[in-house]
């Protein structure tokens, strides 16, 4: 055995290249970007692109997101269904209190302890719950699983105390979409 753990160079160059494509939509992705920012598809704009991408991927490393490899259809259409639902409503909410008459309505910050350690989970609710309007992440405790979100609206505990629920059920069709198993008997 080597000093990489792997028995042969050949598994060690193997797992690099899985590692190499394992990154190819972070590449994609990024040079699209790129391709954005110059408004310009063009030999140079991709190539350079490409070579940006790569100093990116290299000077900010992130660690792979680990999925479970499973997917729920059903539960998928629910968190859609869900997830549209709550932002026409919060959209009609939101713009209301920007026009009625009175003081504006006064605003908390809450503490929601989600269930699950999956890094993709607690991105996805965090994500979800800021792209709904009246909501917003206000700091991620990753290794505690906490989302501090800043909430319109929250003159009383019953309000404060129906967003924690509303962010609990999201993670919950999330979990039951794309959690693996061991997220869902936690649930349970």
């Amino acid at each position: 055995m080597s000093d990489t753990g792997f028995s042969t160079p050949r598994a060690a160059r193997r797992a690099e290249w899985g590692v190499r494509l394992h990154e190819l939509p972070l590449l994609v992705g990024l040079v699209l970007l790129w391709t954005m920012l110059w408004h310009e598809v063009s030999l140079l704009s991709v190539v350079s692109g490409i070579g940006v991408a790569v100093v990116v991927m290299r000077v900010f490393y992130l660690p792979p997101v680990e999925l479970a490899g499973r997917f729920n259809v059903w539960y998928a259409l629910l968190y859609l269904g869900y997830f549209l639902w709550h932002l026409a409503l919060a959209s009609w909410q939101v713009a209301w209190l920007a026009v009625r008459p009175g003081p504006p309505p006064p605003c908390s910050i809450i503490a929601v302890r989600l269930r699950t350690r999956s890094d993709f989970i607690l991105t996805m609710v965090g994500l979800t719950t800021s792209l709904i309007p009246g909501s917003l992440v206000a700091e991620v405790d990753r290794f505690r699983s906490v989302l501090y979100l800043h909430v319109l609206n929250t003159p009383t505990q019953k309000e404060i105390t129906a967003m924690r629920r509303d962010a609990h059920r999201i993670e919950r069709l999330l979990v039951m979409s794309v959690g693996s198993r061991e997220e869902m008997r936690a649930l349970r």
